[in-house]
C-alpha cells in the first residue's frame, strides 16, 4: 500500500480566497455603496445641535437623565421597554405620561410639549404596531425651540 500524504493545499487556498471575499472585499463593496447611497444612515445618522455640535445618533438610546428631557427609559412603564434596552423610540403613552415631570422641570406648558409631542409622531406599517416618537428628536425640538430654557443643559 502506498502512502498517502494528504493534500492540504486546496484546503487553505480556498480558506484563503473565502476570507479575502467574504471578510474584506465584500464588506468594502457595501459600506461604499452605503456611504454613496445613504452616507447619513451609513454614519449612524447623527444628531446636531444647531452650533453643529454632534449629540448622539436617531438610531439608538442616548440615556438622557436630567429631568428636563424626554426618556427612552421611562421607570414606571417597563412592559413596553425593547428587549435591546437602546430603542430610542416610546409609544405616545410613554411621552404622555413624561410631560408633567418635564413642565415641572422646565416651566413649559404641558399643552405646548403636548403638541412638541403630537407633532413628532412617527407612523406605522398600516396597522401594525403603535404610533411611537423618538426620543432624541423630541429633545433636540425643545431645545432648539426653547434655547433660554435648555442654555444650561446644552454646554
Amino acid at each position: 500500500m502506498e502512502n498517502q500524504n494528504p493534500n492540504y493545499r486546496p484546503v487553505i487556498g480556498l480558506a484563503l480566497v473565502s476570507l479575502i471575499l467574504c471578510g474584506l472585499f465584500f464588506p468594502f463593496l457595501i459600506t461604499g455603496i452605503a456611504q454613496a447611497v445613504f452616507p447619513d444612515q451609513a454614519n449612524g445618522d447623527l444628531a446636531k445641535l444647531p452650533d453643529g455640535r454632534t449629540v448622539g445618533s436617531y438610531l439608538i438610546d442616548n440615556f438622557f437623565t436630567l429631568p428636563v428631557f424626554f426618556h427612552a427609559r421611562n421607570e414606571s412603564n417597563v412592559l413596553t421597554a425593547s428587549a435591546s434596552s437602546v430603542d430610542p423610540d416610546i409609544t405616545l403613552n410613554q411621552a404622555y405620561l413624561q410631560i408633567p415631570g418635564i413642565s415641572k422641570a422646565t416651566n413649559i406648558s404641558s399643552t405646548s410639549l403636548t403638541s412638541v409631542v403630537n407633532s413628532n409622531v412617527e407612523g406605522t406599517f398600516w396597522i401594525f404596531g403603535s404610533p411611537y416618537v423618538n426620543v432624541l428628536k423630541l429633545n433636540l425640538i425643545l431645545i432648539n425651540e426653547y434655547p433660554k430654557v435648555y442654555q444650561n443643559f446644552t454646554n
